[in-house]
């Protein structure tokens, strides 16, 4: 994978959330609205291992993956988002998160490779269950869009760290990198376990 194709990609996902974050910058109800949706996913261990682990994902898997399993999570996370601020009920939420954790950490560890399709309908069920949550979680004092603009470009963000995480590990060479990407995802989901459990 070249450095500049991943560059290019990150300048793309970037380009597609350009509106929303001109929209952040409306007027203060606006602006306040998204900076609480954008410090939701960074503010859960949780969270932030399940979108860089995405990331990392779609590094390993390569060609389309790299802008179809990010754009397919952050799209039905929306859709989440879009239940949890109309408070329609989605089952097993703080379940799903967590097992999201496990599974997208366990698949980095084993280097597991599904097709495209099978990757992005996994990160997407996934998906759903964060937005959820997010929207949920929407403080009455934020505007809808204006704080679903924030926690998704937070997702984003953090997407494109898993994904130069994962370059940058290709960089360090391919008998080490490998290794490490194995003890990331392998502490990634026993952190999973971990909130599964309630220990952490």
């Amino acid at each position: 994978m070249s450095s500049s194709r991943t560059s290019r990609i990150a300048l793309s996902l970037a380009a597609t959330l350009y509106p929303a974050l001109a929209y952040a910058h409306v007027g203060v109800g606006e602006t306040s609205g998204f900076a609480q949706g954008f410090t939701h996913p960074i503010s859960g261990l949780d969270h932030v291992l399940a979108m860089m682990l995405v990331g990392v994902l779609a590094f390993q898997l390569g060609g389309r993956a790299l802008w179809l399993v990010p754009l397919t999570f952050v799209g039905m996370m929306a859709v989440g988002g879009m239940f949890g601020i109309a408070g329609i009920n989605v089952p097993f939420v703080e379940l799903g998160i967590a097992l999201s954790v496990v599974v997208l950490g366990a698949a980095v560890a084993f280097e597991v490779k599904p097709p495209v399709a099978i990757a992005a309908g996994l990160v997407g069920l996934f998906a759903v269950f964060h937005g959820h949550a997010h929207g949920a979680e929407m403080p009455n004092s934020a505007g809808g869009l204006a704080y679903a603009s924030g926690f998704i470009i937070a997702t984003a963000l953090l997407h494109i760290v898993g994904l130069s995480l994962g370059l940058v590990i290709g960089k360090i060479g391919r008998h080490v990198g490998p290794g490490i990407v194995r003890v990331i995802g392998g502490v990634a989901a026993l952190a999973g376990l971990g909130i599964l459990t309630g220990t952490l």
